[in-house]
């Protein structure tokens, strides 16, 4: 007697929009904690970061446009995408002064989602209209003439080293 293998029908089911921007900005979160761990991180002085003194593009009111390839030539690199989705969309630039990440969104709601999952690890970003820069801290202000944006320190969880 033959016996015949379970049969197993597709579904056709397609995640949530709501697991989709999860899973994407959990992926972004860890391509920044990546990204800080792989460049050093750290060396901030744990102060709140909107800087209003600031000069050139960011003194005009000069704020960069949400597309990445646009963001890396503003800033003078060539960007390598590493990830395109419907939420976000990444790219690396890799220059003299150091490395850096450009994310940017489709709506300003996905931005801020974005930043809220981020915050867990803390650390200061550049924040513009529909993009984030992360980088090194010492080149957040330059980046920063060039691009426009605000530096913002999101907070993270836990202690800081150094502190009780």
């Amino acid at each position: 007697m033959s016996q015949q293998p379970p049969t197993v029908r597709p579904t056709h089911r397609t995640p949530s929009r709501a697991r989709r921007l999860r899973a994407v900005a959990a992926a972004g979160v860890l391509a920044v904690l990546t990204l800080a761990t792989a460049c050093g991180g750290g060396g901030g002085d744990g102060t709140a970061a909107a800087k209003p003194g600031a000069s050139g593009a960011a003194a005009a009111g000069v704020v960069a446009p949400a597309k990445v390839e646009v963001i890396a030539g503003l800033a003078g690199c060539t960007a390598k995408i590493r990830t395109e989705a419907d939420e976000l969309r990444e790219g690396v630039c890799h220059t003299p002064k150091g490395d850096f990440l450009i994310t940017t969104f489709p709506e300003e709601r996905l931005k801020e989602t974005w930043l809220e999952s981020a915050s867990v690890y803390g650390g200061r970003y550049l924040v513009g209209m529909r993009w984030v820069v992360s980088a090194e801290p010492n080149m957040l202000e330059p980046l920063r003439a060039k691009l426009g944006g605000t530096i913002r320190e999101l907070s993270g969880i836990g202690t800081r080293p150094g502190t009780s």
